[in-house]
């Protein structure tokens, strides 16, 4: 690391760092499973899941930009393995191709797993005064808890 000097000590930004680093493996593995459900959904809602999956795999690979990017602001190196991601993540992998209605379940569990891990990081940035990671986190929190329920009234 380098003489980085932010106004944030060392401990406080490792540990804001390692709670980005979650957030990035959870979105990351969210983007994949969105991606592969887009492309391998199937029934009488096709074109509806098949379009939006689509408008939120978009999002997610800018959002996995973002949180990488802040982790390296902070000085830190950003995770960019599958390896790593997995370690990292609190979202599972999928095995299969579930059927549309699992897919919107499982998407759902997912958003809403990320907004448990932005709440996380969330008191970490706050409690450093870290208003840049605490904004972007915020922003997620916000993109993740409307995805949530969008999803949930697709499925009532």
């Amino acid at each position: 690391m380098s003489g980085i000097d932010i106004g944030i000590n060392e401990a406080d930004r490792m540990s804001i760092a390692g709670g980005l680093k979650i957030l990035l493996a959870d979105s990351y593995t969210l983007y994949l499973q969105t991606h592969n459900f887009h492309w391998n959904v199937t029934g009488p809602q096709f074109r509806e899941l098949h379009l939006m999956f689509e408008e939120h795999y978009n999002e997610l690979a800018l959002a996995v930009d973002e949180i990488a990017e802040r982790i390296r602001t902070l000085d830190v190196v950003a995770p960019g393995t599958y390896k790593a991601f997995a370690q990292l993540s609190n979202i599972d992998e999928v095995d299969g191709v579930p059927s549309a209605s699992e897919m919107i379940r499982i998407l759902t569990q997912g958003h809403e797993q990320i907004v448990k891990t932005c709440r996380e990081v969330l008191v970490k940035a706050q409690g450093a005064d870290d208003e840049s990671s605490a904004a972007l986190v915020s922003d997620r929190m916000r993109a993740h808890e409307k995805t949530a329920w969008m999803l949930r009234a697709l499925a009532a």
